[in-house]
């Protein structure tokens, strides 16, 4: 009796701990449920972001303006609402891993929008948001689909562009000054360089001539109402208007939404402040060991910022010529590839190259170096390493950029766009199924993960450890961690012009030209530069969390592509998951 009821309990446990077959059907129609729900969300949304999907390659949409007029707001309320609601008839416990991070992505996005529109409302304060110069731009200058279409589709958004601008003006309350001056600025010169290329492109196309005649008309009475707007602009009476400091309460709900953290901005401003002592504690010794090397006998000075300020500025001046700028880049990219793959770093897809190119037509003028990706519609397509030319620059400019972007720091550069940075970390997104994580990708996740390789790199060996190498990656990370302190310190301490001038040019080495541009974007933005170092923060945090679990089985290449598996997600939300499979692993 006594063994017939040990083998009874035994195939009760069995039964329990086996999951019927009927229940499997129903979580897998319930993930097939949501994945419906995800696909019309992403079409509902196009409906009302039409000027961001085209951007985003989706083109059924393209003659249409976004008019943000009151009832433009209250559909993007409404469609707030109805998917709110829709979300919550999901039982989050029967979704699968990457479907429940969809779901906190989506919410997270749908708040935010709720929030932009009732509580920060930059609709009101902040004129430069009203240009449409941009996206008409882009449609000229991308050909994914034949020219004549594309202007077709131009022409139909210049008609609503009076209307466009007739919403702006009766939006605009108390702007801040500097908004304002950006606005009339962008404006101007959007629209002047829109209309000779819509020329120049006119010229090139197969329209009839009573086709192109309605363009030109079109576009005639559009600069008429970019002109009307920014006579409003100029001649608004704002002497109470809104600084562009966003305050405590405003910066931190904006930081919550935007950056996606498992911190507050609080915890990244001190951990950033830790973070600078650190870098200044090894920066000082490295400049130390090398003063002998570059300056010989003359002693060393007593105050450690002129100290590391001195050896970095000597280290600046090797650097390329300006004619070699580009091919230098092009050299380095199979190198950090090379290394990659031999130091067993992560998987790099090789049916998937990164094409170096000269920078086109429409990005000139932006030395350096950007990555321009295929989009989630058009995943096939090629990656494209926009490598800019330093042709016609005069000497003095030249010699001031090639310093910033020496023979050391120009390596890092290339590590953070390229290789193992955003290229790598998008082939891994565009590998991942889920088309909420690419379209609504987290900053802080794409960015952090650029600054993490960067460190990454050189702690397995790249550079050799020289001494000069480790020294300029030292500046390199204090500029993401002072722009931290910058953004944080402006929007919520009211840090002024010369307070931030001393943190960016005695405490983070920069030149007076680089930090007053900082200054301009910190007035100009707000948060967008607490993302890279707050993902990276949090990426360094995850992997000393995997390495105290997984002890001797930790494994850097398995932690790199199972992180980059999950697309373009927050990095809590990564971390949450990861974790968890970690300890299902050890019990």
């Amino acid at each position: 009796m006594k063994q017939f009821l040990t083998l009874f309990i035994m195939i009760i446990l069995m039964n329990a701990c086996s999951t019927p077959p009927s229940a499997t059907n129903n979580t897998t129609e319930f993930n097939k449920q949501f994945d419906d729900y995800k696909n019309r969300f992403v079409e509902q949304m196009w409906k009302i972001y039409p000027m961001w999907a085209t951007e985003i390659g989706y083109h059924n949409y393209d003659s249409i303006l976004e008019i943000n007029n009151a009832d433009y707001r209250n559909r993007i309320l409404q469609f707030v609402k109805e998917n709110l609601d829709s979300l919550q008839g999901f039982d989050s416990t029967k979704l699968s891993d990457l479907n429940k991070m969809d779901a906190e992505i989506i919410k997270n996005f749908l708040q935010k929008s709720k929030f932009n529109i009732e509580e920060l409302k930059s609709w009101q304060w902040d004129p430069s948001g009203y240009n449409a110069s941009g996206n008409l731009s882009y449609m000229l200058s991308e050909n994914y689909e034949p020219l004549n279409s594309r202007i077709i589709n131009i022409s139909k958004k210049l008609e609503q562009i009076p209307a466009y601008y007739t919403a702006a003006k009766e939006n605009i309350q108390n702007p801040s000054p500097e908004h304002l001056k950006l606005a009339i600025e962008q404006n101007s010169g959007g629209f002047e360089s829109l209309e000779a290329t819509l020329k120049d492109s006119l010229a090139q196309s197969t329209l009839s001539s009573d086709e192109k005649t309605k363009v030109e008309t079109e576009m005639k009475n559009a600069m008429a109402a970019v002109q009307d707007y920014i006579s409003f602009l100029k001649n608004l009476k704002n002497e109470n208007g809104r600084s562009f400091r966003l305050g405590s309460d405003l910066y931190g709900k904006k930081f919550n939404f935007e950056i996606e953290s498992s911190y507050t901005y609080e915890q990244i401003y001190d951990s950033a402040m830790q973070r600078k002592k650190y870098l200044h504690t090894q920066m000082a010794a490295l400049a130390t060991q090398l003063w002998p090397k570059y300056f010989g006998n003359t002693p060393i000075p007593g105050d450690t910022l002129t100290l590391i300020s001195k050896v970095i500025d000597t280290l600046s001046m090797n650097h390329v010529k300006p004619e070699d700028f580009q091919s230098t880049i092009e050299k380095q990219i199979p190198e950090l590839e090379k290394f990659v793959t031999d130091h067993n770093l992560i998987y790099l897809d090789p049916s998937k190259p990164l094409k170096v190119r000269k920078e086109p037509a429409y990005m000139a003028g932006v030395a350096g170096a950007s990555i321009s990706a295929p989009g989630p519609y058009d995943k096939n397509g090629n990656t494209y390493y926009n490598v800019g030319s330093l042709a016609g620059w005069d000497a003095k400019r030249a010699e001031s950029y090639l310093r910033e972007y020496n023979n050391y720091t120009l390596q890092i550069l290339n590590i953070h766009e390229a290789v193992p940075g955003h290229y790598t970390q998008l082939v891994y997104s565009n590998n991942s199924p889920s088309i909420i994580k690419s379209i609504l990708g987290n900053g802080a996740m794409i960015e952090g993960w650029a600054v993490y390789g960067e460190l990454m790199m050189l702690e397995n060996g790249y550079g050799n450890n020289e001494p000069e190498m480790w020294l300029m990656y030292y500046k390199w990370n204090l500029r993401t961690v002072c722009n931290t302190l910058l953004d944080i310190s402006v929007h919520t301490r009211n840090m002024s012009h010369d307070e931030a001038m001393h943190l960016l040019t005695k405490e983070a080495f920069q030149q007076n030209a680089e930090a007053e541009g900082k200054w301009r974007r910190v007035m100009l933005t707000n948060v967008q530069l607490t993302s890279y170092y707050t993902g990276f923060k949090e990426i360094c945090d995850l992997r000393e969390e995997c390495k105290k679990i997984q002890g001797d089985k930790f494994n850097l290449k398995a932690f790199h592509e199972k992180f980059l598996s999950y697309g373009s997600a927050p990095v809590k939300l990564i971390r949450a998951q990861m974790l968890a499979d970690l300890q299902q692993k050890k019990q």
